[in-house]
């Protein structure tokens, strides 16, 4: 099953929407084990930004305080990017996109197709990944004496403009690292790469409990969902 033409971020789909018909390899059945559905997102170099901050506001979208308190770790945000010496006119707008779109949400009575509809809007949605790389950036720079070693760029300061700042570039276990720990949340991510016969599980610091649960396939994510715990 493929992803609406021009969607950004999919319904939620059976996890077998994934696979090859005819085989499913040990990955494919320990992957639909554990997560019964996943959500896609588009291919176009921002997947990681969109998939996360979808996947976290879904994951907090009825609890009010979460939300609030979401909000407003955005608003103090400024101070970040103000400590990296970043211009207002450089992400006001996209801070203020994302503040909107929490209170859309906050005020919705349909909470979940809001949240879908706002990041299905090409305009807000990508302003809100712009949001997310320059608040990366901004992280990434202020703790620059201990991100300098994760970065192979001429400086760190070079990176940041050529490969997080820029729009569908595809994102580094770097930049991960730094927008989990700008915003707080805990990334659990499941990783179909490399040879073994078994998943990969990375939690993003470790050992937190994750709110989201991102799968990482062919340099792509998309949002999983696991098995309710009874």
């Amino acid at each position: 099953m493929k992803m609406e033409a021009g969607s950004l971020v999919s319904c939620r789909e059976d996890i077998s929407s994934l696979f090859p018909e005819d085989t499913l390899g040990a990955k494919d059945k320990e992957l639909s084990s554990q997560f019964p559905s996943v959500r896609k997102v588009r291919g176009d170099g921002n997947c990681f930004y969109r998939a996360f901050c979808f996947a976290h506001m879904e994951s907090i979208l009825y609890n009010t305080r979460a939300l609030q308190r979401f909000k407003d770790k955005v608003i103090q945000s400024c101070k970040v990017f103000a400590s990296a010496g970043f211009d207002e006119s450089s992400f006001k707008h996209h801070l203020n996109t994302v503040v909107n779109v929490v209170e859309q949400c906050q005020q919705a009575e349909e909470q979940e197709d809001t949240l879908l509809r706002l990041f299905n809007e090409e305009t807000t949605s990508d302003s809100v990944v712009q949001y997310l790389r320059l608040l990366t950036s901004a992280h990434l720079q202020n703790s620059a004496d201990f991100f300098c070693n994760f970065v192979e760029a001429p400086n760190l300061h070079a990176y940041c403009r050529q490969e997080v700042e820029v729009m569908a570039m595809e994102c580094d276990h770097v930049d991960i690292l730094a927008l989990s720990e700008a915003l707080d949340i805990c990334i659990h991510i499941v990783s179909m790469e490399g040879d073994e016969q078994q998943l990969a599980h990375h939690i993003i610091p470790e050992g937190a409990e994750p709110s989201l649960h991102l799968l990482y396939q062919t340099s792509h994510y998309n949002i999983l969902y696991p098995r309710p715990q009874h």
